[in-house]
This record gives structure tokens, sequence and C-alpha cells, in this order.
């Protein structure tokens, strides 16, 4: 786990209990920070319309450890001003971030130290 976090690679998050073992996997580990590939995201994500994104990142906000999205947003930010908004909003904050890869990562919580 470089850097205090655990890179979450696996099968799609598609049910809240596979969120939850994401988080209780993390919270075994004791790292602040879970970087989860945006590959794993349930596809209705960023429509946020649907609150799948309010209700996975409420649940790492809960049990305060950091959810970090590895991979090119640029499609999903194009896609409407609300999921842009969003995206910037988030990256200013110390709870979710958006990330473009491991090494920005990790950069970013260097940053924090």
């Amino acid at each position: 786990m470089p850097d205090g976090y655990h890179y979450a690679a696996g099968e799609p998050l598609n049910t809240t209990a596979d969120v939850l073992d994401l988080i209780a996997e993390a919270w075994g580990h004791h790292v602040p920070w879970v970087a989860v590939p945006i590959e794993r995201l349930p596809g209705d994500f960023f429509k946020l319309s649907t609150g799948v994104a309010g209700e996975i990142t409420q649940k790492f906000a809960n049990y305060r450890i950091g959810l970090a999205i590895v991979g090119d947003t640029d499609h999903h930010a194009a896609a409407g001003n609300a999921v842009r908004a969003w995206i910037i909003e988030a990256n200013r904050g110390g709870q979710l971030w958006f990330v473009r890869d491991e090494a920005e990562l990790a950069a970013r919580l260097s940053a924090r130290s």
C-alpha cells in the first residue's frame, strides 16, 4: 500500500455490498484512502440524478476513508455541466478526488503531508 492508500483493482462495484466489502478491506489495511479505477464504477455513477455516486461516496465519508477515482473523466465531464462542476468541487476537498493515475494521487497525498 504505497503512500497511505489501497489500490482497489477487481470486479465492478455493482451493489452496496460490493462497496461495503471494499471499505472493510481498506479498514483492515488501516489506510486513509482507497483508489478505485474508473472502470470498476457502476455504469450510472456519472449520471448524478440516479444517486449512485452520492450513495457510494457517502459510504466512504461515513467511514472517514477518502475515495480517489482513478482514470480519465474527460468524457463524463464533457457530458454535462453538473458532472464537470462536481468533479472540480470534489477535487478541491479532502474526501473525494478524481485523478488521472496513481502518480497524481501519490503527489496529492504527499502534498497533504
